[in-house]
């Protein structure tokens, strides 16, 4: 199982404190609070991109090396929706298809354990929420794969990661409240 002590890291020839490498992650927490509370599908990308970026810096760091792989395939399919109007393909079951075999395979190959089915599960179901390009169903799919994300941050130590998936499943909650359930899933902006 990866539980790791990282009291101290070398970086380039210099000390990086547990302190350090956690802070890094609570960095993070400010852009998925903003991504949450923006209507925009884009804006969510964007912010979440931002923030998974982060995270995975931090997971580096921690030598989470499944999490931070499942990571870079949000950041990918974060990437690849921000141009969901220009690049029609994006958008196909066939990119999403994609996407999946990649994580299967980031998987395998990272594989530690039951533990590794944790990313894989949370960025899969996102993912498949993610492809609906419905506000209502994106939040449904990080509903359902965030809890899979938060027992792996918690298990790997990510204390900035945990505290963004707690944040996540109240700011999904709360901008289900602002902007209603239903309304989540009709006209949606760019």
């Amino acid at each position: 199982m990866l539980l790791f002590n990282c009291k101290e890291r070398r970086k380039g020839g210099r000390e990086m404190s547990e302190w350090m490498v956690q802070g890094i992650g609570f960095v993070a927490v400010i852009f998925f609070i903003v991504s949450y509370q923006v209507r925009s599908n884009k804006g969510l990308f964007l912010c979440q991109l931002i923030g998974c970026l982060i995270i995975a810096v931090q997971m580096i760091l921690l030598g989470a090396y499944t999490g931070a792989l499942g990571l870079a395939v949000n950041i990918l399919r974060n990437l690849l929706l921000l141009k969901v109007d220009t690049w029609k393909w994006v958008g196909s079951r066939k990119t999403l298809a994609g996407i999946i075999a990649l994580l299967v395979v980031i998987t395998a190959l990272t594989w530690d354990g039951m533990i590794s089915l944790l990313p894989f599960f949370s960025v899969g179901i996102s993912t498949i929420g993610y492809w609906t390009n419905n506000a209502q169903k994106i939040r449904l799919g990080q509903l359902c794969g965030s809890p899979f994300t938060l027992v792996y941050d918690i298990l790997v130590h990510t204390w900035g990661g945990a505290l963004c998936e707690a944040i996540a499943l109240a700011s999904i909650l709360i901008s289900i409240a602002r902007f209603g359930w239903t309304k989540l899933g009709e006209g949606q902006p760019g």
